[in-house]
């Protein structure tokens, strides 16, 4: 009677010892080794922290990595691609990338070129109408914006006018992070919280035409196994920071935070050391236990 029940007790914790094994998965957390290229890849700027103000840093690989280990919750600075994007003479076909790993996986961040936005498969076409990105994404703008239909073909080449499609091509990105069990990867993209004081001193008529606390996040251009994306989002959360010290300071920028998010691929189970641990201590007791029956015999 005692030996069975020394047998039931050990192989109730083995079992309970390979399930857990089984389900444990591996803690993939934020972007690891994030390294800046693209035909660009001098063009991007980094903000840490201070505070909370943003304020620019040294383009170094540490404070690259610094920057991305926040969330939501607390955005820890972002790198912004393709900074040269609102000065003059902006060559629109060149790209700044940001690549790394999450989880298993490699993922890249991008800004976005001429050919993201307008072309049409056989051409590049600004028209209001072409089949593009570039009128995808305005319609979907306006009607966030509250346009209404008659205004959105004026607004459209407001916006074409004073490059808000150059503007909105230089995502800053604040933090990428994977959920370990559903393998759903976040990515952070500081911006504006209003969006409309942005476009005001830019262009006051079609600053006139956006609603009042109108929220948009710049795009940015994901490549994920094998899939690209572009993401955006016109819904934001205070980010609690703004871009109050330093060069370049205007204290509004970086005041939202826009999460978007793509499906991504779970990574590989990885047992917990101390899971590993029991399952070892188990074995042996186990080995023991048939040790001392060997002996009795």
């Amino acid at each position: 009677m005692k030996m069975t029940f020394q047998k039931l007790v050990i192989g109730a914790s083995m079992a309970i010892g390979v399930s857990a094994l089984a389900i444990v998965p591996a803690q993939a957390g934020t972007l690891t080794g994030a390294t800046i290229g693209g035909t660009a890849s001098s063009d991007y700027l980094i903000y840490d922290v201070s505070g909370n103000s943003t304020v620019l840093v040294p383009n170094t690989q540490t404070n690259i990595q610094k920057v991305l280990d926040g969330n939501a919750a607390n955005p820890t600075g972002n790198v912004e691609l393709r900074a040269s994007s609102e000065g003059s003479g902006f060559d629109f076909t060149k790209n700044t990338t940001l690549t790394g790993q999450i989880g298993d996986k490699s993922i890249t961040l991008s800004s976005l070129t001429a050919t993201d936005w307008f072309s049409t498969g056989s051409e590049l076409s600004t028209n209001y109408g072409a089949k593009n990105f570039a009128n995808t994404w305005f319609n979907e703008f306006a009607k966030a914006a509250g346009l209404g239909a008659n205004l959105i073909p004026t607004a459209y080449n407001m916006f074409l006018s004073s490059n808000g499609f150059q503007r909105s091509s230089d995502p800053n990105i604040s933090y990428v992070n994977q959920n370990d069990i559903t393998g759903d990867i976040k990515i952070g993209l500081a911006g504006h919280f209003d969006l409309k004081e942005y476009y005001r001193p830019i262009s006051p008529l079609l600053a006139s035409f956006l609603k009042t606390g109108f929220q948009a996040s710049e795009v940015v251009k994901v490549t994920y196994n094998d899939k690209t994306d572009f993401l955006y989002s016109f819904s934001a959360t205070k980010s609690g920071l703004s871009n109050s010290l330093g060069v370049g300071a205007d204290g509004k920028s970086h005041s939202g935070n826009y999460e978007v998010t793509i499906q991504g691929v779970p990574p590989t189970a990885v047992p917990e050391p101390s899971i590993i641990l029991g399952v070892l201590g188990v074995a042996g007791v186990f080995a023991t236990q048939r040790k001392f029956k060997k002996a009795s015999i």
